[in-house]
């Protein structure tokens, strides 16, 4: 499969905002976000699906979250599309994109949460390296976070080369590389039954948010108990589980997995639903070192 890389985001270029997730209670963020991003020196567009809605999901159905999907994408005065928020409702929509609209209209796609699902299927249909980022209905809006903000317009202009860890535990100490690959747990989880894995070593980065320790567990299993999987899987970053009911099962879960399967894991990485967050290009090859707690992009992934 052959790699693409967006280009760069430039100061005068236009972000799309668009919602195919969940629905948008308050508006109101939106619009602060829009505000946000032109007083930083862009333009801004948002879709008509973050006005409207259908039970808790954007848009007036699944059919018009499709065509704002394909518009913003075939859209050339559309730099970047920057995913208003998660929720749910992008499983939904992944038997009826079509996937040449993306591949032959390349540009930054980014979020995290339920888009996580996106850029999984983007990377793994077209290849396209997309950005698990923060978004403007949680991060962009009030009370933006200085290293959330940085994060983000360093790594679209190229800028960053390494994430790494500042409240680490250790799991396995060891050394990987692979394509970093991954997101919200629960999300990619929801995936299994398709063809949704990437070809070749992965390193996996994993968060979610008020997931008891079972579920957890659940999900990581399941995951293993694909061969594809087991495979591929050569060390495994884990972000902030947020509102987890027991710390110590989870820390357990984790030990479990780097013994059974004798890779590197360590925790700590700021790939969160909270307010520190780290903007990373989904589906370079990267090193990962867990005792150190870094992860280092080990090639150029935007234009």
């Amino acid at each position: 499969m052959k790699i693409i890389k967006p280009k760069k985001l430039k100061k005068g270029d236009t972000i799309g905002i668009i919602a195919v997730s969940g629905q948008i209670r308050d508006i109101s963020k939106i619009e602060k976000a829009k505000h946000f991003f032109e007083q930083e020196g862009y333009n801004v567009i948002i879709s008509d699906t973050c006005y409207s809605s259908h039970r808790y999901m954007a848009g007036n159905n699944d059919d018009s979250c499709i065509k704002t999907l394909h518009d913003f994408f075939l859209n050339r005065e559309i730099d970047a599309i920057i995913c208003a928020r998660g929720g749910y409702g992008t499983l939904r929509l992944l038997n009826k994109i079509n996937w040449e609209i993306i591949r032959k209209n390349p540009k930054i796609f980014a979020g995290y949460s339920d888009i996580s699902i996106l850029l999984a299927m983007f990377y793994k249909k077209t290849g396209l390296i997309c950005f698990h980022s923060p978004m403007p209905n949680g991060d962009f809006s009030d009370k933006i976070n200085d290293y959330t903000k940085n994060s983000f317009f360093n790594t679209l202009t190229g800028k960053t080369t390494e994430i790494s860890s500042e409240r680490k535990t250790i799991y396995n100490k060891g050394i990987a590389r692979g394509k970093l690959w991954g997101g919200n747990l629960s999300s990619i989880v929801s995936l299994a039954g398709l063809d949704f894995i990437p070809d070749g070593e992965i390193v996996l980065f994993a968060e979610d948010l008020n997931e008891p320790a079972y579920k957890i567990d659940k999900m990581f299993t399941q995951l293993f108990n694909i061969d594809k999987i087991k495979r591929n899987i050569k060390g495994i970053a884990i972000g902030e589980f947020q509102n987890i009911d027991n710390n110590s099962y989870f820390n357990d879960i984790l030990s479990e997995i780097a013994l059974n399967y004798n890779i590197p894991v360590c925790s700590g990485f700021n790939i969160t639903h909270g307010k520190q967050k780290d903007t990373i290009p989904y589906g370079i090859n990267v090193l990962f070192n867990s005792e150190k707690g870094f992860i280092k992009f080990e090639e150029e992934y935007i234009d």
